[in-house]
């Protein structure tokens, strides 16, 4: 159902097309085959290439003279909100690749190394990456142990990340390390999976999500050469934080997109298929509120994703937008996928309808990019500034 189809949402016929374009192929591509893949564990690779070599989706936020599409952060949240309509797991994985890897590495690096890169990811040819927690520092960053210590021509990487989306996968990573562990000083790396000293952990068995593939990292004397410096030195948390916005309001349409797909979902089968006492469920009043809230709150976090998306790009920063966003969107997508679950009864705890596939997907959207609290968190501290 495309309820609410306001300008907003489309600001352009480029957007538009965009969005036509990538519901097509989820209908077609991307929704057969999330039950088999979510069965499996497994990251549905020749699916992942034709998003590349079908739809051209990598490089949405990069200009078009560097080999991308040169669109905004709206388009980016087009892409995942239709995508996640029928597989938020699969989606996950893009946007590891496309947000956390792509648009960070472009607006982040230099010249030299976009010519030796970009080409490769924006391509389809490698998958791309983002590492910044750790076993023992999540949402806390600067916590993080994992060291970087420059050797001549080569800086030397050494300890763990966790919970990395891609990791099995992908080819190529950002690496967040601290050149010392009692400073707030954050340095990044571009890293191959080829380069000595790195190694991928076993993947992990999570709840949801389990078409996306996530495991650990380790560096144990991992050698980079120095010209795989992203920025400068010590200052990695400038484009950390940036390229945070982005990624929450990404989280957020994902959010959008399963929420919209279990309103579909509930409100079809309680008008037309389930009666009960000899009427439609729907004319029940603990029916009627499960189904009109989820639609409604769906309406009012899907208008502040877009809303916040609209004043998000590499050089302005809208931190109390996008933490504001993602809290509300997730925590409405994990409600309503819970309400279409309540409200198909035995039908959704089953496979028959996918919305428990959606719940278990939507639960891990409230606790990546941020967890809500930090964004709670998040969102007094900017708070603070405006009022005192």
């Amino acid at each position: 159902m495309d309820y609410l189809n306001f300008d907003l949402f489309n600001p352009t016929d480029e957007h538009r097309a965009l969005r036509d374009t990538v519901r097509k192929f989820s209908v077609e591509e991307i929704g057969p085959q999330a039950n088999e893949f979510d069965d499996a564990e497994k990251f549905n690779m020749d699916l992942y290439k034709k998003l590349s070599s079908e739809l051209g989706l990598f490089g949405l936020t990069i200009p078009e003279e560097d080999g991308g599409i040169g669109m905004d952060a709206i388009a980016t949240v087009i892409v995942h909100e239709e995508m996640s309509r029928f597989d938020p797991a699969f989606t996950m994985s893009y946007l590891a690749h496309e947000v956390l890897f792509n648009n960070n590495f472009y607006h982040g690096s230099s010249p030299a190394l976009r010519e030796k890169y970009l080409a490769r990811v924006l391509g389809g040819g490698w998958i791309g990456g983002m590492a910044m927690t750790e076993p023992d520092a999540g949402t806390d960053v600067l916590g993080m142990k994992c060291t970087v210590e420059r050797r001549g021509d080569l800086y030397i990487l050494n300890g763990t990340k966790q919970f990395i989306t891609n990791g099995p996968e992908a080819d190529l990573f950002i690496i967040y390390a601290k050149p010392d562990r009692d400073k707030r000083d954050i340095t990044t790396l571009i890293v191959e999976k080829s380069f000595p000293g790195f190694s991928v952990g076993q993947k992990e068995i999570k709840m949801g999500m389990k078409a996306s593939s996530t495991s650990c990292l380790v560096f144990e004397d991992c050698e980079v050469p120095v010209e795989n410096l992203m920025g400068e030195e010590g200052k990695g948390m400038v484009h950390m934080m940036r390229n945070l916005e982005i990624e929450r309001v990404s989280l957020g349409a994902q959010s959008i997109g399963l929420a919209l797909q279990c309103v579909d979902v509930m409100s079809h089968y309680a008008i037309n298929e389930r009666s009960a006492f000899g009427k439609k469920l729907i004319s029940f009043g603990q029916m009627q509120r499960m189904v009109a809230e989820s639609y409604a709150k769906t309406a009012a976090a899907r208008a502040l994703i877009y809303l916040t998306a609209k004043d998000i790009a590499p050089d302005v920063r809208n931190s109390l937008g996008a933490s504001s966003a993602k809290l509300i969107a997730t925590t409405t997508g994990e409600e309503v996928a819970r309400n279409a679950v309540q409200v198909l009864a035995g039908y959704g705890y089953s496979r028959e309808y996918n919305v428990e596939r959606l719940l278990r997907d939507a639960i891990l959207l409230s606790i990546g990019g941020g967890t809500n609290e930090a964004m709670q968190k998040n969102i007094t501290a900017d708070l603070k500034r405006v009022y005192q």
